[in-house]
């Protein structure tokens, strides 16, 4: 009986964890050093019946709304998934995001996960690349808007920087994604010469370079093809696509705002959400598994002015425990329990 090969190297995922928890660490030690004024109070405010509901509401929202963002870019595509392979879905893809570096891991994930319950490789690629493009699409539009008119971004060490930064990145991130989605076929020579340099360096047989190449033409011939099928789409999975995707942002950027209310600030929604917006862009380019350390350190810096300093680090700490740290643990159990579900019904296979 042959043995399946796992789909997840647990070696690996176990340093990228060790190196997101260290990360991590290091970026609210961050904040308490420099931003917090070296203290740290819980406020048991945050345990009040009214914000947990609130925070339980805001929570389903982000989570639906990420699920339906991508299901109706699917269904776009002409792609019908079951709910129940989308929730699990959703989880699997915050975890793999957050604990590899610039979250490529989730995208790979996605195509996975999708391609294991039937869908080819090109058309789950193209899903989750427009998906991620619609979502960069209101970022990176909204960013420097915010970035220009918010006051505490004006006064930010970091602003200076991120101004001079911002159009580069904007620009290289969008190309990419043009490139990826209009003229997929341009990827073919530098993806086959990867191929070929790996075949020249005896780390794959000529065979498998031959198979490889041959996999890589067909998949991105495809993918240019199911571009051009969600433009074609339904107008109503379109449309419906859009706005879940908003909605999902929209959830997601509340959070500061809700903890804020929580604890009893009285701080402009607008203002709150338009900080996050940019502390997100800044994450889309942060090399750190899951913008672990930068992303609590560019949060800290922002959030600083808004807040009192025994508050700041709680504050933090809260918004990536609801976006990020929940997600991912309900992930890691969802991907270890589809793991072990699929290597027994393989035992099973193998022994009729």
């Amino acid at each position: 009986m042959k043995k399946q090969k796992q789909p997840v190297s647990w070696k690996r995922l176990s340093i990228f964890a060790a190196l997101f928890v260290a990360l991590t660490l290091a970026g609210f030690f961050t904040v308490f050093e420099h931003f917090s004024g070296r203290s740290l109070t819980f406020d048991w405010q945050l345990l009040r019946p009214e914000f947990i509901l609130a925070s339980l509401a805001l929570l389903t929202v982000y989570f639906v709304s990420d699920g339906l963002r991508f299901y109706y870019t699917l269904v776009a595509l002409g792609i019908k998934v079951s709910p129940k392979v989308m929730t699990k879905l959703v989880f699997i893809n915050i975890f793999f995001s957050n604990i590899t570096p610039m979250a490529t891991g989730g995208g790979f994930a996605q195509v996975w996960f999708l391609h294991e319950h039937g869908v080819s490789v090109g058309k789950a690629m193209a899903g989750s690349t427009i998906r991620t493009v619609l979502a960069v699409l209101f970022i990176f539009s909204l960013s420097p808007i915010f970035l220009l008119t918010l006051p505490p971004l004006q006064e930010s060490s970091l602003s200076n920087s991120i101004s001079s930064a911002l159009a580069v990145f904007t620009v290289i991130y969008l190309a990419f994604f043009i490139v990826l989605l209009w003229r997929a076929v341009w990827l073919v020579t530098p993806m086959t010469g990867v191929v070929k340099g790996l075949y020249r360096l005896n780390l794959i047989s000529q065979e498998k370079m031959r198979r490889w190449n041959f996999t890589l033409m067909r998949e991105l011939f495809k993918f240019s093809k199911s571009f051009s099928d969600y433009v074609r789409g339904p107008k109503k999975a379109i449309i419906l696509s859009v706005l879940h995707t908003a909605l999902f942002l929209l959830a997601l950027f509340s959070f500061p705002a809700l903890i804020m209310w929580g604890l009893g600030y009285d701080v402009p929604y607008l203002l709150s959400v338009g900080l996050l917006v940019v502390t997100t862009f800044i994450m889309y380019f942060s090399p750190t598994p899951g913008a672990s350390g930068i992303s609590e350190g560019v949060f800290g810096n922002f959030f600083n002015t808004l807040l009192e300093q025994h508050h700041l680090l709680l504050v933090t700490f809260s918004w990536r425990t609801l976006t990020i740290y929940l997600g991912m643990v309900i992930g890691l159990f969802i991907l270890q329990h589809y793991l072990i579900s699929r290597s027994k019904q393989s035992v099973q296979v193998g022994y009729e």
